[in-house]
């Protein structure tokens, strides 16, 4: 199976078939032994320029381990992109086409922006658009970026061999998928956390600095205090009533637990519950991040005063000033301004553990 581009030129892409040691086919994504022996035919998503370039020195690194320990069972589609459209278009493709598994290698941003929203096309999955005796295709990472904070609700490592084992075992379970949708975009998902306001600012200035690696979180978060100001806003939850929400200083709602570099912002949630956490904070200073960092990070902040927390299946944000200019983002993307929806699709794709 080769992926191919759509008018990019800045891609490399290349297909491995190794024949050193086989896989047995009942370990190898879930097959049982009445499977057929094909090929498994594995996508990989690379994004060369992740964590400062790191990403692809270590994939470069990872390539020979991952031809040796799956490479006769299995086609291994590598395809290198410069840009998001890109990788939307050969996961879309990757999906249509049958393959096993779509596997994202970098940070968040390559997981979210790159992967998890060419799992859909025109408002549904694409897998939900094709004939059903198609297989299905599963998501897969190998974390390997800036922050990887979506790895870190499963405690799993920036350890490449580690996450081709998860490969090559091939345990599947389907997850949540978080969705946004405004008045004048199309629908954009994620996997992760979706923010508002002052942590949406903070980000939209970090990925400026990625090349900084993790020093980019603090330095946008102080760029992000600058001229900040709490701001009142209206808030429905779950398509009921609109309440006026006062001095909202960010609003988090999480698929899963970490953002910022591993700070545990939204404690409690799970992409296996079908709903989203949402964390708001209100009337927040910048010296009560100095003195309640901590307690960000660790995910006991719940109980800290001027914090609420609820379980949701969607949450609708405007501003009441009317004004506009209030940030929304998703791990690390920058998606404009409110008004904005944020829903949660419940086990939306499979994924590999």
């Amino acid at each position: 199976m080769v992926a191919s581009g759509r008018g990019i030129s800045m891609v490399h892409t290349m297909v491995f078939r190794s024949e050193l040691q086989p896989m047995t086919p009942e370990r190898f994504l879930g097959i049982d032994s009445s499977s057929s022996s094909r090929r498994k035919d594995l996508v990989f998503i690379v994004n060369p320029q992740g964590a400062n370039g790191r990403t692809g020195r270590e994939w470069r690194k990872l390539v020979p381990y991952l031809k040796s320990r799956l490479g006769k069972d299995c086609n291994i589609c590598e395809s290198l992109t410069s840009g998001p459209c890109h990788a939307i278009d050969i996961t879309r493709e990757a999906i249509r086409e049958g393959a096993d598994a779509v596997i994202a290698v970098g940070g968040d941003g390559t997981l979210h922006e790159q992967v998890v929203n060419g799992f859909f096309w025109a408002g549904k999955p694409v897998a939900s658009q094709m004939n059903e005796s198609t297989r299905s295709t599963a998501l897969g990472l190998i974390p390997l970026g800036t922050g990887s904070d979506f790895a870190r609700t499963f405690g799993w490592k920036n350890d490449p061999c580690e996450a081709v084992e998860r490969v090559a075992r091939g345990l599947r379970s389907k997850i949540d998928v978080g969705v946004i949708s405004g008045e004048s975009c199309e629908n954009h998902y994620f996997i992760n956390i979706a923010d508002i306001h002052l942590s949406a600012k903070a980000g939209f200035h970090a990925a400026r600095y990625k090349r900084f690696g993790k020093l980019c979180y603090v330095i946008g978060a102080l760029q992000g205090f600058m001229g900040h100001q709490n701001k009142d806003m209206r808030i429905k939850f779950n398509e009921g009533e609109w309440v006026t929400c006062p001095k909202v200083t960010a609003i988090c709602a999480g698929n899963a637990k970490y953002f910022g570099g591993g700070m545990k912002i939204t404690p409690n949630a799970d992409p296996f519950t079908g709903n989203l956490e949402v964390v708001i904070l209100q009337d927040f200073k910048w010296y009560d991040f100095v003195l309640k960092l901590h307690k960000l990070y660790n995910g006991t902040h719940l109980s800290v005063k001027n914090v609420s927390t609820r379980r949701v299946l969607s949450i609708e944000v405007e501003d009441i000033s009317g004004k506009g200019g209030i940030y929304i983002q998703s791990d690390g993307e920058h998606l404009g301004f409110l008004p904005k929806k944020i829903s949660v699709l419940p086990a939306a794709i499979e994924m590999i553990f």
